[in-house]
């Protein structure tokens, strides 16, 4: 039975189904907090395990990082059409793979869209992860 939140009528995915969600997207956008405040920035994203793993190179989201490793992270897909949606936010702290995490890390289908090396890869470790939905149940045929 779906969990709806009353105020809204969305609906309140659980844990694993966030997970699920979050493994089908490529794209997400990252919440940094920079020198002037929040940073939003679109990143390539993978699932390894329940964490989430992507490329950067030097510049002004890798500082901020280094700065104050808490992050959230962003991901969403929807239909136009269907009216339906969903989003799942991954709230944690940032570390930098090396070693065997990292060799193991390049096995992950994680291809940067953009130009550079992305050559330092990071892992958001989750302290908690949230997802609501909007008419998917309908679009999936549950209703």
């Amino acid at each position: 039975m779906a969990q709806i939140d009353p105020r809204n009528w969305m609906e309140i995915l659980p844990a694993q189904e966030c997970w699920r969600l979050l493994a089908e997207c490529s794209v997400g956008r990252i919440a940094v907090v920079g020198p002037d405040g929040p940073e939003i920035y679109p990143i390539n994203i993978a699932v390894d395990a329940e964490s989430v793993v992507f490329r950067t190179d030097p510049g002004s989201k890798l500082a901020a990082m280094a700065t104050d490793p808490r992050v959230s992270l962003e991901a969403d897909g929807f239909d136009i059409e269907e009216r339906s949606g969903w989003s799942v936010v991954v709230t944690g702290r940032i570390v930098e793979l090396g070693g065997d995490e990292l060799i193991a890390a390049q096995e992950l289908p994680l291809e940067p869209w953009t130009i550079g090396d992305k050559a330092r890869w990071l892992r958001l470790q989750p302290l908690r992860i949230s997802g609501r939905a909007i008419g998917l149940r309908a679009s999936r045929g549950y209703l």
